[in-house]
């Protein structure tokens, strides 16, 4: 568990420092749109060739029926709004303050989706030490952003 937890640190390192490069990208090319299109684009060619190495049998094609049409479309217009939106803030109120409250709105969905068990989630009770973390987070993102 703590190679995971260690994973899960990396990947926000690499959040943070792809969204800064991106923004500067989106600055030099005076469009945080058009910057957010590379990004996608150059993630799309770079899985083509992660999936042609590593995946070995493609679903079939009743599996592909069966998913969803919301499925195939939700999470990259949502990843593709959020990623516009970082490069669009990140040279208007920082890094610091777009990480930090990016943070709070996820750990306050986090909180409401297990507690409901949206989306599938497994169902995590809110309770009393749940509440002070989230609080305690929420104080601190006030703190970083004080001023």
């Amino acid at each position: 568990m703590t190679f995971l937890m260690f994973m899960a640190f990396l990947a926000g390192i690499a959040l943070a420092t792809q969204a800064t490069l991106n923004t500067h990208l989106g600055q030099m090319l005076s469009s945080s749109l058009l910057a957010t299109f590379v990004a996608f684009l150059s993630s799309s060619i770079i899985m083509s060739f992660v999936i042609l190495t590593y995946v070995k049998k493609l679903p079939s094609v009743e599996v592909i029926k069966s998913v969803p049409i919301y499925l195939w479309f939700t999470g990259g217009l949502l990843s593709a709004f959020a990623l516009a939106l970082f490069y669009y803030l990140i040279p208007k109120i920082g890094i610091l303050p777009l990480v930090s409250l990016s943070l709070g709105g996820q750990l306050i969905f986090a909180v409401i989706a297990g507690h409901f068990g949206l989306f599938n989630f497994p169902v995590t009770t809110i309770d009393t030490s749940k509440i002070i973390g989230v609080a305690s987070m929420l104080l601190a993102i006030f703190l970083i952003n004080k001023g």
